[in-house]
């Protein structure tokens, strides 16, 4: 059921993808993780390829950057979500408006300097689209000095984005072009009616738990980042109204929700390279109580303290995690880097051959030449080569 929700339960399409199958995986994830992290690639582009294989990334930048079918904000954290989801972040925006989330760094700006965000709103409105470097260049071009560094200017600029004042226009090499939210976000969009807090958070868990297939509160809240506390009356006024139904799953030791009707199939044959940020396994504790796999992204550990490596991609096989491997993009030498790989227990015989070919399909699609494998790890690949 996790898997189907995800799209994640089947074989991939025949032929090239198009934009038809990248509206699929969106409905079926709902937010797409943004992280500055580009070891491999991008964060955002590689649930795509988990669940298509090759397709265009421009087509996605086109989606999120021209066409407006989505949209920039913090939804579970920085994410591309569908631009239908608008009216169900407003509520997160009005209260950073009002400055009732805790705004550390903003308040101490608006204290230091609390002409500045007036200012730069009115940066953006005259020269807008801009990056915090356009604002900060310009700054340093006038004859008045503000006294304003980029740090500050960049907290702003973030501030007016949470708050939905300013929003994402594009993106240049990865650096957010901020421009008005008026000049950004589609009219029909911006007229669709606001719901309440409440019902904004509802729909959100229904949300929630159509991607996630089954999932406990804590699963519901997290997908979006609610907090619990708000997430449990909520998610029982769902039960209540029918729209959601309360489960047992062995194993959990906690109540857990679908929403009625979910499918649940037969078996799952799926075969992908899953990004450390995927939907599917962002919650390591669900991730283990789904796949009995334990996961945890080791950027932050100092290299000689890690188990797997620095940007460690779990490989489904089947309806299992079956294997991981630390990959690194080597665009200078056109290789996609194996550094390692590690087999879990019980991990079918077929392991090595289908992440071989996993490998080789996802270097191509990143425009590598070969994939070199360091020989690292308790699985081996004997069919790359090794440097």
């Amino acid at each position: 059921m996790a898997l189907a929700a995800q799209g994640l339960n089947r074989s991939r399409p025949d032929g090239a993808s198009d934009r038809r199958h990248l509206r699929r995986v969106i409905q079926h994830t709902n937010a797409l993780q943004i992280d500055s992290v580009n070891v491999l690639t991008r964060a955002h582009y590689l649930p795509a390829w988990s669940r298509l294989g090759a397709y265009s990334r421009d087509a996605l930048d086109r989606m999120a950057y021209r066409d407006r079918e989505l949209f920039e904000y913090w939804g579970h954290e920085a994410a591309l979500l569908p631009i239908s989801m608008h009216p169900l972040w407003r509520w997160r925006m009005t209260r950073a408006q009002n400055l009732v989330d805790r705004w550390g760094h903003i308040q101490q700006v608006l204290r230091d300097a609390p002409a500045l965000v007036d200012h730069v709103m009115a940066v953006v409105r005259d020269k807008g689209p801009v990056t915090a470097r356009d604002i900060a260049q310009a700054e340093s071009r006038t004859k008045e000095s503000w006294g304003w560094n980029w740090s500050r200017e960049k907290t702003v600029l973030e501030y007016l984005f949470y708050a939905g004042l300013v929003t994402t226009a594009d993106r240049r090499n990865f650096e957010r072009v901020y421009d008005l939210t008026e000049r950004v976000i589609p009219q029909a969009v911006l007229d669709l009616p606001t719901p309440s807090e409440d019902e904004a958070h509802r729909q959100l868990l229904l949300t929630a738990a159509r991607s996630c297939g089954v999932a406990t509160l804590a699963d519901l809240a997290d997908y979006f980042r609610l907090r619990v506390p708000v997430a449990r009356p909520r998610v029982e006024e769902l039960v209540a109204a029918g729209q959601l139904e309360q489960v047992e799953v062995a194993g959990w030791g906690k109540p857990a929700y679908v929403v009625p009707g979910t499918a649940i199939p037969r078996r799952a044959d799926a075969r992908a390279l899953l990004v450390p940020f995927d939907p599917l396994i962002w919650a390591r504790e669900r991730t283990e109580r789904l796949f009995g796999f334990h996961y945890r992204i080791e950027i932050y550990v100092p290299a000689a303290k890690r188990t797997h490596g620095y940007y460690v991609l779990p490989f489904l096989l089947g309806d299992a995690l079956v294997a991981r491997v630390d990959l690194k993009s080597d665009r200078q030498a056109g290789l996609l880097r194996v550094q390692s790989a590690w087999a879990e227990p019980g991990a079918p015989g077929c392991t090595a051959e289908a992440l071989t070919e996993e490998l080789q399909a996802l270097a191509e699609w990143l425009g590598l030449e070969g994939v070199v494998a360091s020989g690292r790890g308790s699985l081996a690949l004997p069919a790359l080569r090794r440097r």
